[in-house]
């Protein structure tokens, strides 16, 4: 990338001239220490120096286990394997909650985050102008899931028992959506919310059932229980539906960050999108995989390997990021305001778009 080549040469110069100076006149020189990430994460990678020179300060970015978090497995590899100088973060966690890295986004201990796109919205309504979005980086990644065979469509659905997660994020109001569109009442329907690994206990301990689950928790409960069928995938659910994209992760960054570094953000969104570009190639698959157990993104490489194809990696930025967001947004806000904060996000939300 010219930016980190052109600001490693600077940086280079400057410490030689600094090192100079201090044999001259028996000073010493120190480098800027590290940021410690935000405790309570499951896994993270720090590094040692939290600014290039003058340039910019590097971010601190948080980003969640499961699909939201998996394309930046890349990117924190290479983070962790270069000088500090070609760095392009700070530090590098893995949280497991989108509340707690909205928390952290909001107290200034993240300055880059994936969260669920449902919730950078609310994030920015109750905060307004405290974040902008800077890339849409994975689509729909819902499912299904039967321990027999009596759902072939949403309508299906109707009367039955739906173990599920996601209660008051995306997942909650795609199904309710969805059951609506298909004629089904969500009220009809006895979801019964729970976390990942509680649905997973009850679909393996029953003899039937219905659940909705994201990859890769999907994948690892049809790999511990092969009795377990994918019947539906919500993502070709939404399309038979909509005309837009299930846009169900994005890149967030605060404000003030990014005006205070916008060559920061910059060097950044170039990683980012070499990272999905690597993440999303079948032939890094067995190694991405890899990447993803290391980092506590997924619970081991084999759960990995099976999700990664299913997660629907993107790197969407400017006018098409804004595009696909607000026609979402907009399917969100029309079924129920309070599942994206109650108004849609004004422009200055969608970093880089017109």
């Amino acid at each position: 990338m010219k930016l980190k080549k052109q600001l490693s040469l600077l940086l280079c110069g400057a410490l030689m001239v600094s090192a100079l100076a201090g044999c001259g006149n028996g000073g010493s020189s120190s480098s800027a220490s590290g940021s410690d990430s935000a405790s309570g994460s499951q896994s993270s990678s720090s590094v040692g120096d939290t600014s290039q020179s003058d340039a910019y300060t590097l971010p601190n970015i948080m980003v969640l286990s499961g699909p939201t978090g998996v394309g930046a497995a890349k990117l924190m590899a290479d983070n962790e394997a270069v000088e500090f100088y070609d760095k392009v973060a700070a530090s590098a966690t893995v949280e497991a909650d989108n509340q707690a890295v909205s928390s952290a986004l909001i107290n200034g201990d993240a300055d880059i985050a994936a969260v669920a796109t449902n919730v950078a919205a609310t994030l920015v309504n109750k905060n307004p102008e405290s974040i902008q979005v800077l890339a849409v980086n994975t689509l729909g990644v819902l499912y299904i899931l039967e321990k027999g065979d009596t759902v072939t469509s949403m309508a299906d659905l109707a009367g039955k028992t739906v173990y599920a997660t996601g209660e008051g994020a995306n997942p909650e109001y795609v199904l309710n959506y969805l059951l609506t569109k298909n004629g089904v009442d969500p009220a009809d329907v006895d979801i019964q919310w729970m976390t990942a690994q509680e649905v997973t206990a009850q679909m393996v301990s029953s003899e039937d059932g219905i659940c909705m689950l994201p990859v890769p928790a999907a994948t690892a409960l049809m790999i511990q229980d092969s009795g377990v069928r994918q019947a539906l995938s919500l993502t070709d659910e939404w399309s038979s539906v909509s005309d837009g994209e299930l846009a169900m992760g994005c890149i967030v960054a605060r404000t003030d960050y990014i005006e205070e570094n916008p060559q920061g953000v910059d060097a950044f969104l170039s990683a980012y999108e070499d990272s999905i570009a690597y993440m999303s190639d079948p032939a890094n698959l067995d190694d991405a995989a890899e990447l993803v157990a290391q980092y506590g993104i997924t619970a081991n490489a084999n759960i990995a390997k099976a999700a990664i194809p299913q997660c629907n990696l993107v790197c969407l930025t400017g006018d098409e990021m804004k595009s696909v967001l607000e026609a979402y947004y907009q399917v969100l806000f029309d079924a129920d305001p309070t599942s994206i904060g109650g108004a849609l996000p004004d422009a200055s939300f969608y970093y880089g778009a017109q």
